[in-house]
């Protein structure tokens, strides 16, 4: 597995990257903090999506030692002012943003802790296979401290606010069984096989026509936030974008001589 910065040791690294042709592999290295969250790891993510490497088409991200991620790093939080606090809020969201909309499909292993921040990364993720080990939980509440990372925006809009609200308020956990019902995750596969699901719907995705899972992408999370006469306004956009070039003339072809379609 290639580290992130090449010259630290796996061990030491927070984000370990591997690159197998058009699937890279993010994997959360804190094992021994349950894959909790600070600065150093953020920065190492936000290395990563600015400059995804050119050949990779999909993103798989999971945690090592276990957990996804516990959430924030309470231990290494200094004391911030509420202007700190703001900014430093706000880059949680730019770097969720760019998870979710860099045009490249990320797919998600969910197992053990899957709380706080931690849940907000996965909910910024596009597909999410759980395994049983899965919890996932809220904890700001009963922590004396409000959600900064998304969670209002992407836990809210699918689990609703009166479930969120609730689910902060008591410190409720959900389970996988749960969580999948809900909609956290997608999928719900036996333990120790998340990994392998994700490398076969990974290698499924990175099959469709870039252009497609682009739009897929950016369109339909912002269409979402439209209204009605608009979103169907960008849906025509996006249709025309993807409906009159060599990726469709390919599909096209491909459906009439019973054949895969090989898109750019």
């Amino acid at each position: 597995m290639k580290s992130v910065a090449s010259a630290q040791p796996a061990a030491e690294n927070p984000l370990l990257v591997e690159v197998a042709g058009k699937v890279a592999r993010l994997t959360i290295n804190r094992p021994d903090k349950r894959n909790a969250i600070n600065d150093t790891l953020l920065d190492a993510m936000r290395d990563f999506f600015v400059a995804i490497p050119e050949q990779v088409r999909v993103v798989i991200m999971d945690g090592a030692g276990g957990h996804y991620s516990s959430g924030l790093d309470l231990a290494e939080q200094s004391q911030r002012e509420p202007v700190e606090v703001m900014k430093h809020s706000r880059g949680w969201h730019e770097l969720m943003d760019r998870i979710q909309f860099s045009g490249v499909p990320v797919v998600s292993v969910l197992t053990g802790a899957v709380m706080g921040g931690g849940l907000e990364i996965a909910t910024a993720t596009h597909v999410r296979i759980a395994e049983p080990s899965v919890r996932f939980k809220l904890p700001e509440g009963k922590r004396g401290i409000f959600v900064g990372g998304g969670a209002t925006v992407r836990v809210g809009r699918i689990l609703g606010p009166d479930r969120m609200t609730e689910m902060m308020l008591t410190g409720r956990e959900y389970g996988a069984e749960e969580g999948q019902a809900l909609g956290l995750s997608h999928y719900l596969v036996g333990e120790g096989e998340g990994l392998d699901k994700a490398r076969e719907l990974a290698a499924g995705i990175a099959e469709n026509a870039s252009m497609v899972n682009y739009l897929i992408i950016q369109s339909i999370a912002r269409i979402n936030d439209m209204s009605h006469a608009d979103g169907l306004y960008a849906e025509s956009l996006s249709a025309a974008l993807s409906q009159t070039g060599p990726d469709a003339k390919e599909g096209l072809m491909a459906f009439l001589e019973k054949r895969k379609p090989r898109f750019r």
